[in-house]
């Protein structure tokens, strides 16, 4: 069993008495982080509080798994198509955190069950250049500080179970499934990439080269470059060197539909790229 140290108190997955926060207490945060581990359907964190209370479990969840996963390499935005926020009950979108370990290469193989409930997704994620991202007041200025992007699938994990509630709070309270991601070779940017990343279609196919989805890159808040303003509105702040997962440019699917191997392919980026992830 893998073990917890919660609030400087060793967790053998029971809870502790005492709390880390105010938004959440330690039997509850010890009791998701079991779950976690062994990819058990688990309690909502959050549910029915505020954005800053999901804020804080978050940030308390992460302080736990980079034990595990290593430090914070980035950030996410999710939900950040209209189609996601209306699924979920969302007028935005939300953010979580990247940790080092989360991330393995192009083609790497993982478990068809590994997560709770797991999925997979296009995605992109955007390689920070240099901290002047950090004035970016618009895609223009965020693409001339990104010394990148790199083709991503992401694998969330909703991990909630069957009647739990899944809405703005609890999935930032979660750290927006975050788990895992295969990530293909950077693609240095230039300034023709602007209207690119827009107009890109954005393929994912499975085993058999049949298309599961198609979306262009515009359905991420118009451009994914706006994720990255985004997050930044929300208080966060860029280092050189960090990614910015854009969020989902199509749907999210279920391990099962890829047949054994997913592909992800980026028409109208430098070489059509893509990034594959094979599932067992």
């Amino acid at each position: 069993m893998r073990r917890w140290v919660i609030g400087g108190a060793l967790l053998l997955g029971c809870g502790i008495g005492g709390a880390n926060a105010a938004c959440v207490d330690d039997a509850t945060l010890a009791a998701y982080l079991k779950d976690f581990d062994s990819g058990t359907p688990t309690r909502a964190m959050g549910a029915g509080g505020s954005v800053e209370d999901a804020r804080c479990i978050q940030d308390l969840l992460v302080g736990e798994l980079t034990g595990e996963l290593g430090p914070v390499i980035g950030y996410k935005a999710g939900l950040t198509s209209a189609a996601a926020q209306e699924r979920f009950g969302v007028d935005e979108p939300v953010l979580g955190t990247l940790l080092e370990k989360m991330m393995l290469p192009s083609g790497a193989t993982v478990p068809a069950s590994f997560g709770a409930r797991p999925l997979f997704e296009a995605d992109l994620l955007l390689v920070v250049g240099d901290a002047g991202i950090n004035e970016a007041k618009t895609p223009e200025e965020v693409l001339a500080h990104l010394s990148s992007v790199r083709p991503f699938i992401e694998l969330p994990d909703l991990m909630l179970a069957e009647g739990e509630p899944l809405d703005g709070a609890t999935i930032t309270a979660m750290n927006v499934g975050a788990r895992m991601g295969v990530v293909g070779d950077d693609i240095p940017v230039d300034d023709a990439m602007l209207d690119t990343l827009k107009t890109m279609t954005v393929t994912v196919t499975d085993a058999d080269g049949t298309v599961l989805a198609e979306a262009k890159g515009e359905s991420v808040l118009g451009n994914p470059l706006n994720s990255a303003l985004w997050l930044m509105e929300k208080g966060l702040t860029f280092e050189p060197g960090q990614v910015i997962s854009v969020g989902s440019i199509g749907p999210l699917l279920p391990p099962a539909k890829a047949k054994g191997t997913a592909t992800v392919t980026y028409k109208g980026l430098p070489g059509d790229p893509a990034v594959t992830v094979h599932f067992e």
